[in-house]
């Protein structure tokens, strides 16, 4: 059975925060392995305002880190891992293949393909309806320890 995680959740799980949270929800379909992330791109992100003004288009960095994010929750829904923190420690071959804009909705199909120790490898298809818009790898390195809230 698969698990839906949604934002409440997602921000139990990692630390990131308004303007740096990007995923909304996560469909894990295996446990630490396998999951599909969901984010709606709205007109009102705040890095249209200067990413092509007038052609808004969604930054390729931010879809990489929007992945990583899927990633993250997938890897973090092991019980051995919960309270942990990944941080993105590379990225290798990624491809930009459509341009995403506002009104889309990115459905990123993300799967850990290995975690030894602390380092995690991920590889991620980012989709607009049937279209490929990105694909790569990317790498992370598990903290132990807990990032605290700075509003606690």
């Amino acid at each position: 059975m698969n698990t839906i995680v949604n934002i409440e959740e997602i921000m139990d799980i990692i630390p990131h925060r308004n303007p740096f949270l990007f995923v909304d929800k996560v469909e894990i379909l295996e446990e630490g392995v396998k999951g599909i992330g969901y984010k709606n791109v709205t007109m009102n992100e705040y890095f249209f305002q200067g990413h092509f003004p007038g052609k808004p288009v969604f930054p390729g960095v931010i879809l990489i880190e929007t992945m990583a994010q899927v990633g993250s929750v997938i890897l973090l829904s092991k019980d051995e891992l919960k309270g942990r923190i990944p941080f993105f420690a590379g990225i290798n071959k990624f491809r930009f293949k459509r341009v995403v804009k506002p009104g889309d909705t990115l459905r990123m199909e993300v799967e850990i393909t290995k975690l030894r120790g602390t380092i995690g490898i991920g590889q991620g298809v980012a989709y607009v309806g049937d279209e490929v818009a990105a694909e790569g790898e990317f790498m992370f390195a598990i903290e132990k320890k807990e990032v605290k809230e700075v509003n606690e």
